[in-house]
């Protein structure tokens, strides 16, 4: 850990908590000095180990590769409420470029900024200090109540969440309820929930032609003519309509790679990346066997490899969204949207045993971005959202 900054007038550097400190702002702030960038932890899951051990949680660290993962669990019970997110934050860049050091907390105009407040260290101090003051305050509380937390959500994602998902699974631990702390909203706490995102499948297509000299192109082939029609044929393509949830599905090329580095050379082959973004309205492998009946149609001569990086999942209405719209209501006085937009998140890995999985966090604007930050009020509003959630959803038996 780096050493503390010395006393300023004009920002105030949060650390351990003072005196009259809002328990979730000092430990959000703790949680920020640790630079966890993927996949190292840098202790964060060993200090929130060291808080739930306290209120009746048994902590599991399972680790594959180079990931730390946790699982800490109360109670034995049905219906299982686990908490979800991720230590790992993404590389700060250039710290000559934020105005305060990305790892030393810092508050200015109301606001806490530092790497991870947003996303989503801001969110784990919440989940934290309101399972803490839950349990005190209903420790016979009903069912069974969990943290599943790991360092390897920005990075590949492969020995993380899904790590310990398969763990579960084998042993038949189910869960019903998950909340993902991702930053969901848009411009206010509160204003969104997300309740599905879209699937990702991606693929790198590599067309096959002749190399030849660019001064004779009757004896050659070349590739990247060859594949035009059919590529502004796939840009054009209606994959579906998308449905209530979820908006149609899109297909975007990311990058194509052709040619020798020679101006003189036609090339032997072009290779070009690919993504579907896709709703529950199509299955991956019919996407797959649309876009092949459009290279075949035109002739060419290739391979594509497929990765499928999530399925869509979506949590219709049911007592987790009801809980949830109940408590943001109550805290905030507003309704929130239900939303599937955005990219892909860990849920994808926990909707493959959990019935229910919704994302409930802070703003997302500055998210990845220099000078991260979070609202210093929104934090114990995001703990009281969460602490009313597990108040509707594991009452105290009467």
């Amino acid at each position: 850990m780096p050493p503390a900054a010395e006393a300023d007038p004009v920002m105030a550097h949060a650390g351990n908590q003072a005196a009259g400190e809002d328990a979730t702002v000092a430990l959000a702030a703790q949680l920020i000095r640790r630079r966890s960038i993927t996949p190292d932890d840098a202790g964060c899951l060993d200090l929130i180990a060291d808080r739930l051990r306290p209120a009746g949680f048994r902590c599991e660290f399972i680790r594959r590769g180079a990931v730390s993962n946790l699982w800490a669990r109360r109670g034995d019970q049905r219906p299982l409420l686990c908490f979800a997110g991720h230590t790992d934050v993404v590389p700060s860049g250039p710290a000559t470029e934020w105005q305060s050091d990305p790892f030393q907390p810092t508050q200015r105009a109301g606001l806490l900024y530092g790497r991870g407040a947003a996303d989503m260290k801001g969110s784990l101090a919440a989940f934290v200090t309101a399972a803490e003051d839950f349990v005190a305050a209903r420790p016979a509380h009903r069912g069974s109540l969990a943290f599943l937390l790991t360092s390897d959500e920005e990075g590949d994602a492969v020995d993380g969440t899904v790590a310990v998902t398969d763990a579960l699974a084998r042993r038949g631990e189910v869960l019903d309820y998950c909340i993902v702390g991702e930053p969901t909203a848009n411009t206010r706490l509160g204003d969104t929930i997300k309740n599905g995102r879209r699937g990702s499948l991606s693929g790198r297509l590599t067309v096959r032609g002749i190399q030849g000299h660019i001064a004779y192109p009757h004896l050659a082939k070349n590739p990247i003519h060859l594949l035009a029609p059919a590529l502004a044929t796939l840009a054009a393509m209606v994959w579906d309509e998308g449905n209530e949830f979820f908006p149609p599905t899109t297909w975007q090329v990311s990058n194509i790679h052709g040619g020798t580095g020679a101006g003189n050379v036609i090339p032997g082959s072009v290779v070009v990346d690919f993504n579907f973004r896709f709703a529950t309205a199509s299955e991956p492998e019919q996407l797959q066997r649309r876009l092949c009946a459009v290279l075949d149609a035109a002739g060419l001569s290739y391979d594509i490899s497929w990765t499928l990086g999530a399925r869509p999942f979506l949590t219709g209405r049911g007592a987790l969204i009801e809980a949830a719209l109940q408590a943001i209501r109550d805290e905030t006085g507003i309704t929130p949207e239900l939303s599937t937009s955005g990219g892909t998140s860990d849920g994808r890995f926990i909707a493959a045993i959990c019935p229910q999985v919704v994302e409930i966090g802070p703003v997302n604007a500055s998210i990845h971005q220099v000078n991260e930050c979070v609202e210093v009020a929104a934090l114990p509003q995001l703990a009281a959202i969460y602490r009313r959630i597990l108040e509707q959803l594991l009452p105290a038996d009467a």
